[in-house]
């Protein structure tokens, strides 16, 4: 099995400016998302970037691809690499957020095999286990319920399984999260599925919910979902989020 994997970046973010290429432990949070990725099995890692502040913090600097800056989101950014490249329909590549410079390799190659394991499948991505009540209520945290044959049901924002019984008295009464999983960002596609899903347009539960997937779900694209093999690392958000990873990776240094 080959693929590709494809870190989409942009230089600005509501919460948090220059995102991309804010200092951590002495790099951008951009070349260590790339240095994650290089530690997978993938054929090759490009960052796909409109912005030139961010292309001048990579390195080595040939893993640049620069792209248009109307894109409306990495989906789409990565679909243009594609065309720029010329990868074939069959090809896989592996859509890595920017925002997670502590993600494990593993995850890399595990979503890629998922997708390479079943050839009726579009996309594929990964999940793990819901661990408290907070995180289930929390719509900033997306769940995912699957099939028994692992196909996607449905992401949503809302706390979903909702286990009727455990909760008598209203939403934060609930007393079960058994069986809530979290929707990991990361994503593997066919190209050709990638082109498909990018020629779109945005579906009425995407728009509903803000969460991109909603669109290859309900124009009856298949998603396949596992849990995921490792512990993924803290996702950079908010500024919050920075400093804890910050505070990890420092650690991480010294040792």
């Amino acid at each position: 099995m080959s693929f590709r994997v494809v870190i989409p970046a942009r230089y600005g973010s509501t919460r948090l400016p220059a995102k991309a290429i804010v200092m951590i432990a002495g790099r951008p949070m951009i070349q260590w998302v790339v240095d994650a990725a290089k530690r997978s099995g993938a054929l090759e890692v490009l960052v796909a970037t409109d912005d030139q502040r961010v292309a001048d913090m990579v390195e080595p600097r040939d893993v640049v691809v620069m792209t248009s800056a109307a894109h409306p989101s990495g989906t789409d950014r990565i679909a243009e690499v594609a065309t720029l490249r010329g990868w074939k329909d069959a090809d896989i590549v592996v859509n890595v957020q920017g925002d997670e410079p502590q993600l494990p390799p593993a995850l890399i190659d595990q979503v890629a095999a998922l997708l390479a394991s079943d050839a009726r499948a579009d996309l594929a991505t990964l999940s793990t286990p819901i661990t408290s009540l907070q995180e289930f209520l929390d719509p900033n945290a997306v769940k995912v319920v699957a099939a028994s044959d692992r196909s996607a049901l449905y992401f949503s924002r809302a706390p979903i399984p909702w286990h009727r019984d455990g909760a008598a008295h209203g939403l934060t009464s609930q007393t079960s999260i058994l069986g809530a999983q979290r929707h990991l960002g990361i994503y593997a596609y066919r190209v050709a599925s990638l082109r498909r899903m990018t020629a779109l347009p945005p579906s009425s539960l995407e728009v509903t919910e803000k969460l991109e997937q909603l669109r290859a779900l309900q124009a009856g694209m298949r998603i396949l979902v596992a849990e995921g093999c490792a512990v993924p690392g803290i996702g950079v958000d908010t500024e919050h989020d920075l400093q804890r990873v910050r505070e990890a990776l420092e650690r991480a240094s010294v040792v």
